[in-house]
């Protein structure tokens, strides 16, 4: 009786090895597909593909087609201008199947009056400059140090902004990316990858780049104001741009915190 139990045992570990082994959730494919416009079936080329968690990406072909690296519940987000960006959970009949079709639905934009104003310039330099929006973010530099620190407005409060992060580095940023270590250690991932840059460097929205990181926009604005760039920048950079920035911020965290 014992032996026939531990036979079973025996076998039965056998049949769990083997199918964790041929899980296809356990493998990394190669997944394909192609994107189609909802509305017309046509499909749609240069389409974004974003696999949010192997963090890689690629672009569809002339015929709408792609191929990205994926296991089995990854998600892929999709983006393309003038369409609405989705998200798709991969599953075990994608990869069974070849002929998966992924569709985008055509943004609807309802166009408002806009009232142009030009700016009202007479030739005469002094007055003209004068009616030129400027830009307030201003750069501080202290003697001695080699970096310039953005602070946005010129008052009293940026400037002991900029002496407290300074002074202080390691309070300020721990308490920015402590709470955070995943979502920030995606930044080194993001920024290998050629296909994202080139994605996020035309877009300022912010949406891929709060999907990639798993931060809500008002997070990465926040982040980024406490870092010392201006209110400009964080309104005007594109999404590389801001993901540099973030980079630059959390690469001085991580050495201040093996420091500690």
């Amino acid at each position: 009786m014992k032996k026939s139990y531990l036979l079973w045992l025996f076998l039965c570990s056998i049949f769990l090895i083997h199918a964790q082994e041929n899980d296809p959730t356990r493998q990394t494919e190669e997944f394909s597909a192609v994107v189609i416009n909802a509305q017309t079936d046509e499909p749609l080329e240069s389409v974004h593909v974003v696999n949010l968690n192997q963090v890689v990406g690629t672009i569809t072909n002339e015929r709408g087609e792609f191929s990205i690296r994926a296991t089995v519940n990854d998600t892929l987000y999709f983006s393309y201008l003038g369409f609405k960006s989705q998200k798709i959970r991969v599953t075990n009949d994608m990869f069974r199947f070849t002929d998966t079709k992924i569709a985008l639905t055509e943004l609807a934009y309802a166009l408002e009056e806009v009232i142009v104003r030009p700016y009202q310039l007479t030739g005469y330099l002094e007055i003209d400059v004068k009616n030129l929006p400027i830009n307030t973010a201003y750069q501080y530099s202290i003697s001695g140090l080699s970096k310039s620190y953005e602070a946005g407005n010129k008052n009293p409060s940026a400037v002991t902004k900029v002496l407290g992060a300074i002074l202080n580095p390691a309070d300020l940023l721990r308490n920015l990316f402590g709470k955070r270590p995943n979502q920030m250690r995606k930044l080194r991932l993001i920024k290998e990858d050629d296909e994202i840059r080139d994605l996020l460097a035309s877009k300022f929205d912010r949406e891929t780049l709060t999907e990639l990181l798993q931060l809500e926009k008002v997070d990465i604005e926040d982040i980024l104001s406490n870092c010392n760039f201006s209110k400009s920048f964080i309104t005007t950079a594109n999404d590389l741009q801001i993901l540099d920035a973030m980079s630059s911020c959390y690469e001085d965290y991580k050495v201040l915190n093996r420091k500690r």
